[in-house]
């Protein structure tokens, strides 16, 4: 088993930042694939980023965060981040963190099937 808490959700205005953590706690934190989903009011949860088991590990973005979103992890504090630059209402959302088992099989890592673990979310909220 792995548990995520996610931290550091809030209100902002349009065009500030936020850095969103991640702290998991359980099995071997730097196995895991660690991603970042989000859900708007009255949509389904959707893809933003992943990174690598490795703290400098490669990232994947969605299109719709690329430039904005920066994901990045410490296994040695067994925590991942997001880092949201220049926030527009359109990023309010509840934000979820969630790992998945490496699996030499699977070569994306973008669905919400691949996960074994969320956690809780935490709001974001932007205003305009």
């Amino acid at each position: 088993q792995v548990q995520l808490v996610e931290s550091g959700g809030g209100l902002v205005q349009a065009g500030g930042s936020l850095r969103l953590s991640c702290a998991a706690s359980g099995r071997t934190f730097s196995n895991y694939i660690m991603g970042w989903f989000r859900q708007a009011p009255g949509k389904e949860r959707e893809f933003a980023a992943h990174i690598s088991i490795r703290s400098s590990g490669n990232t994947y973005y969605a299109d719709s965060v690329k430039g904005r979103f920066t994901i990045s992890r410490d296994n040695a504090k067994n925590t991942v981040y997001l880092q949201i630059n220049r926030l527009i209402p359109e990023d309010t959302a509840v934000y979820y963190c969630a790992a998945a088992q490496y699996s030499p099989f699977r070569s994306s890592y973008t669905s919400s099937q691949a996960y074994d673990y969320w956690g809780q979310g935490t709001q974001v909220t932007v205003s305009s």
